[in-house]
């Protein structure tokens, strides 16, 4: 088994080189591998910042991904509930840290944050209270 890295997503998704589409179809279809959360974590980040992908695009991509008979995806389950959670309104950086926190309420200043998970089932988010604030 291999690890893949936030690079090859991207390419696999844009097709914005194709010679390393290419490859990196090529590799997925010779080799089991994993994808790292971090690794998903960045790839979200990059489709959304540099490519103009929409959330929607982004899920897309990544359910197209788990069901690749190759691809694992580390914490599968945390990852597609982040995905849930993140089409509901949280960002999906704070989703995987909420899917990823274990059952525990993950403490944050970020009032957003706090009021969006309150409507979505298995969010833990704690608001520091801060005084003077």
């Amino acid at each position: 088994m291999i690890a893949v890295d936030t690079n090859l997503l991207v390419r696999l998704a844009t097709n914005d080189v194709p010679a390393e589409r290419e490859a990196v179809a090529s590799l997925l279809e010779r080799h089991e591998a994993l994808v790292p959360k971090t690794v998903l974590l960045e790839t979200e980040w990059v489709l959304r910042s540099r490519y103009g992908y929409a959330l929607s695009e982004v899920a897309e991509f990544l359910a197209y991904l788990s069901e690749l008979p190759s691809v694992t995806l580390e914490d599968g389950e945390a990852v597609r509930w982040a995905l849930g959670a993140a089409g509901r309104g949280i960002d999906f950086a704070d989703a995987l840290h909420l899917a990823s926190a274990g059952g525990l309420a993950l403490v944050t200043l970020d009032r957003k944050l706090h009021r969006r998970a309150a409507r979505i089932k298995g969010a833990r988010v704690q608001l520091l209270k801060v005084r003077g604030s």
